[in-house]
């Protein structure tokens, strides 16, 4: 639209001239259109939300440990080699797609909490903390409790003594 002074609105003004030109003149707009966060892709793999859930689920009361005996034991020997670090995936399966994961432990309790407890903390830990670092949707997190962890039983995952 042309005024008396013969000057165009700045809508005509930004349609005929360049995206570097009206990006110098506009003061502060944004190239591009729409939302950053909607432009392009992130994909998250299956031991970035291994590691999340097998470090959440560490952390409730109750759990000794992760893994089933076999993956435990070679887990113990792995880890007394120098320069290892200890494995935050084991016992620990996930499976992610573009906007949802499905979880699958294996847990060690302690002697003497409730399983069901302990289950129940164990999932709403894991559900909170990949929900939050990833914003995918845990649609299931399955717990399945291999052994139980008594107080007289010597623990395989501490480095031995030698004699």
């Amino acid at each position: 639209m042309m005024t008396d002074t013969g000057e165009r609105t700045t809508s005509q003004t930004l349609a005929k001239e360049s995206p570097a030109e009206a990006a110098g003149k506009g003061g502060g707009q944004r190239r591009g259109g729409g939302d950053p966060a909607t432009r392009g892709r992130t994909s998250i793999a299956d031991g970035v939300v291994e590691k999340i859930a097998g470090l959440a689920a560490r952390d409730v009361d109750g759990v000794h440990a992760m893994g089933g005996g076999l993956a435990r034991t070679f887990g113990a020997v792995r880890d007394r080699v120098p320069g290892s670090s200890k494995s935050v995936t084991r016992g620990v399966k996930a499976e992610v797609g573009e906007v949802q994961t499905a979880l699958d432990l294996e847990i060690v309790v302690d002697y003497g909490v409730s399983i069901a407890d302990v289950a129940r903390d164990v999932r709403e830990n894991v559900i909170a903390a990949v929900e939050r670092m990833t914003g995918l949707e845990v649609v299931e997190v399955n717990i399945a409790v291999s052994d139980v962890k008594l107080p007289d039983d010597e623990d395989e995952e501490q480095p031995g003594r030698l004699q």
